[in-house]
């Protein structure tokens, strides 16, 4: 059994991440993820594991930073809220687009703009759908605890370095700010200059004799060879595709009606669940936990056994959409939501479901 600790979400990310021997950390103070330097910056990480951690000059440069790191092998990442990520947006296409591993925690607030500094999930179309320029994905993980804040950080990483590409942790101000007991693993030592070199053959990290350079861009003038390297990056995301998603079911074996969401909705949707039970409603929830991979094969398949799906989010409706595409026009999707940094009751879900989908 691991240490436990009474820790805050954006502590037990930022705790795990020195205990998982990440390299290095840039970023910029937002609320509501400003606990995850101010941690950093009490623990002195450098002192413990040698991981450097830096405030930069702001979140454009906190992101070119991990660009740069992740460049020669190392495990980089960064974190921000809302505004933060979408100046940090040009930065992750490049990584995506260099095939750069990298860790990049959202702790979602209201928007738009610079909006309120409450919990939201109004950031699911950026994460999800490529929110800076050309044909990329990031994986996307969906945390629903302090427990998950901290077991991702490992999670993430692996999926990084394994297909190359930038990994999201998509969190909000409920999950970042709440306080729950979590149970971390055992520290595990930074990697060497040599296991470095031997797990990164693609990264600067010197040219050794007999071979070519290594040569970290994401610019191609050549429209054929860019097309090429666009054709390459697709087939690598149809590879994640289909290994690669993960999700949790909650009374779903003889449910009648289905309600999904991810993060703090699941939570409080599961409560709902709860109740709905108690009044002779069957429901079920479905709670992805890669936002991308979209769980898609499930929902259909559970769309042939339930009568509607009701999508659960902080937010006008955007997961929505990827449910209706996927249950395919089989049964009725509806949405509920909230905005501003305002969040739903477990009773109010439980309203909307029999409103919207069942008459009542």
């Amino acid at each position: 059994m691991g240490e436990l600790k009474l820790m805050k979400g954006n502590e037990a990310i930022a705790e795990a991440a020195i205990r998982a021997g990440v390299d290095a950390y840039f970023g910029y103070p937002i609320t509501p993820q400003s606990e995850v330097i101010e941690y950093f910056m009490a623990e002195k990480p450098h002192e413990r594991t040698g991981m450097v951690v830096l405030q930069a000059e702001s979140e454009v440069a906190a992101i070119n930073m991990v660009y740069g790191a992740a460049a020669s092998g190392k495990k980089a990442m960064t974190s921000s809220s809302s505004p933060g990520i979408s100046l940090k947006m040009e930065g992750i296409s490049y990584m995506a687009g260099a095939e750069l591993p990298g860790v990049i925690l959202n702790v979602v607030r209201g928007g738009p703009g610079l909006g309120t500094i409450q919990p939201s999930q109004a950031d699911y179309f950026q994460a999800t759908k490529g929110g800076g320029h050309g044909d990329y994905r990031l994986i996307v993980l969906a945390p629903s605890s302090v427990q998950e804040m901290a077991d991702f950080v490992k999670l993430a990483f692996d999926l990084s370095f394994k297909y190359r590409n930038p990994v999201m942790i998509l969190s909000d101000g409920v999950i970042g700010q709440m306080m729950e007991k979590v149970e971390l693993s055992a520290p595990v030592p930074r990697r060497t200059e040599e296991e470095l070199i031997r797990e990164c053959p693609w990264a600067t990290t010197g040219k050794p004799a007999g071979r070519e350079r290594n040569i970290i861009t994401s610019l191609n003038l050549d429209p054929a060879k860019q097309e090429q390297h666009n054709i390459h990056l697709q087939e690598k995301y149809r590879q994640i595709e289909a290994s690669e998603v993960r999700f949790e079911k909650f009374h779903c074996d003889d449910a009648e009606y289905l309600i999904m969401a991810y993060g703090s909705s699941a939570r409080i949707s599961q409560k709902s669940v709860q109740i709905a039970r108690a009044k002779g409603i069957k429901a079920g929830l479905l709670r992805p936990i890669t936002l991308f991979p979209f769980p898609k094969d499930e929902v259909n398949k559970l769309a042939g056994q339930v009568k509607g799906i009701l999508n659960v989010e902080m937010n006008a409706g955007q997961m929505v959409e990827d449910i209706r595409l996927a249950v395919a026009g089989k049964i009725p999707v509806e949405h509920h939501g909230r905005m501003g940094g305002m969040i739903p009751s477990p009773e109010e879900i439980v309203t909307a479901l029999e409103k919207k989908l069942i008459g009542g």
